[in-house]
């Protein structure tokens, strides 16, 4: 079994008040379309983090049998509250987990695919893509790694995790560059690819 944590409790501090994940790209809820990816993919359980406007992302997020939703209470204190909230729904079945963006709507079905197979066939514990030597997301952890999450502080994802265990890492080779694209700013979503 694999499992995705899909972060998604940000506050989208560089948007000027709007909260991203609910603003449309595409016509579609920015949210949807890394959802709709995850939802087709190879991953069995997708574990929503919601904090800031959670339940506005909860009502408009699509709907699956595959996904659970988590609270994080922390989420003010940085991205690895809700990386430390999504694991903990994470069971021993699991070979694996990602960790992914809900503001990267370019990341296809494809690349969720890729990491899931590095993930049952690979013997190195951490898979990161990467595209012309550009390192992105999301993430891939064997569930050996996920004790290593308890010690990640403040607004420090799992990139930190990475540097400290390069000997664990496999770099996965991807043909595009959606693993580099997320939305930050108001100015990304009418210009985005």
């Amino acid at each position: 079994m694999i499992s995705a944590i899909l972060l998604a409790a940000g506050q989208s501090k560089r948007m000027k008040g709007k909260n991203k994940l609910l603003l449309k790209y595409k016509r579609k809820t920015l949210i949807n379309h890394v959802l709709k990816s995850l939802i087709k993919s190879k991953v069995n359980k997708i574990i929503i983090v919601l904090g800031h406007e959670g339940r506005k992302i909860k009502k408009i997020a699509l709907k699956s049998k595959k996904i659970i939703f988590v609270f994080n209470s922390n989420y003010a204190r940085g991205i690895s509250t809700s990386i430390k909230c999504g694991i903990k729904k994470i069971s021993k079945k699991n070979i694996g987990f990602l960790i992914a963006h809900a503001d990267m709507p370019l990341v296809s079905k494809t690349i969720l695919n890729t990491l899931c197979s590095a993930l049952k066939s690979k013997n190195k514990e951490i898979f990161v893509p990467v595209y012309k030597k550009k390192v992105g997301n999301p993430l891939a952890f064997k569930y050996s790694m996920i004790k290593s999450f308890r010690k990640i502080k403040g607004d420090r994802g799992a990139k930190k995790l990475i540097r400290l265990n390069k000997s664990k890492v496999q770099m996965i080779k991807v043909n595009s560059k959606s693993i580099l694209i997320d939305f930050d700013q108001l100015k990304d979503f009418p210009s985005a690819i």
